[in-house]
């Protein structure tokens, strides 16, 4: 329902536009977890401050007036739902959003007693001159959840409307047309750079995995748990060699023999 005249600061504020107005201003509200309007008709301080507030923080207005004329640039955007839904899913989407969740390959991310135990065996290889490479320790669990979800709907394994909702991650993988919906979730799949259906369960997410490279020259000559040293040669690379996965056992880290850089508290 279009508004007759103007709405807000110095404006007519006839009591239904500014109704439409203040439901319109909830609805953004609402979805950024703002505090709502009482719609009463009135055009008072608080609509003038909701108004204010959209066209700063919605519309990017560099000089905000707190105003809304029928047909305006404010009116146009908040009738359209602009800031008051989810943006589509796909390319757009990810340039703009996915350094939000950034995984870590920090070892100080870790959980107890995990980080201790990876700081010690770090500490050990380094000793020994071993050259070691951490790719990725915590991982984002709302990145997980968008990896994971973007590979099912890319693929068909789940409805675009049917992808559950995830507190504080506002996306919209339906696009209306389920070919236009797959296609915007295999864009995402390929700026992931995502190779296989990631997991939702991973012990990354729960900061108990480390991905890392390992290598060495010549016999690694290196101390255990107990602090006696042990020489390991071939092959050398963290993940070949057995002699290198019993010894960081010792350590508390278990090594998951089909993942090449994945190391975990329990060999998951």
């Amino acid at each position: 329902m279009p508004i007759g005249a103007s709405v807000g600061k110095n404006g007519v504020n006839d009591l239904a536009d500014v109704l439409v107005v203040q439901h319109l201003l909830n609805a953004w509200l609402g979805f950024t977890g703002q505090k709502l309007l009482p719609t009463t008709g009135e055009c008072g301080t608080l609509t003038v401050a909701a108004i204010t507030g959209y066209q700063g923080k919605a519309l990017a207005m560099p000089a905000p007036d707190g105003l809304i004329s029928p047909g305006g640039r404010t009116w146009t955007a908040l009738a359209a739902g602009q800031g008051a839904r989810p943006p589509l899913s796909g390319a757009d989407w990810w340039n703009a959003n996915q350094a939000r969740y950034p995984n870590s390959a920090a070892v100080a991310d870790l959980v107890q007693p995990f980080r201790d135990n990876v700081a010690a065996f770090l500490k050990a290889l380094k000793d020994a001159g071993a050259t070691v490479a951490v790719s990725s320790t915590r991982r984002n669990a709302t990145r997980a959840h968008l990896m994971h979800y973007s590979w099912r709907v890319a693929n068909g394994s789940v409805a675009p409307n049917k992808v559950p909702a995830l507190p504080g991650l506002a996306i919209q993988w339906d696009h209306g047309d389920l070919a236009k919906s797959k296609a915007a979730a295999q864009q995402m799949v390929k700026l992931f750079q995502i190779a296989f259906e990631p997991s939702l369960t991973s012990r990354h997410i729960e900061g108990r995995a480390i991905d890392m490279t390992i290598g060495w020259t010549g016999t690694l000559k290196i101390k255990d748990k107990a602090g006696k040293t042990r020489e390991i040669g071939t092959p050398r690379a963290g993940d070949t060699n057995t002699d290198l996965h019993k010894l960081g056992a010792g350590y508390g880290l278990i090594k998951l023999l089909s993942d090449p850089p994945h190391w975990s508290d329990d060999g998951r």
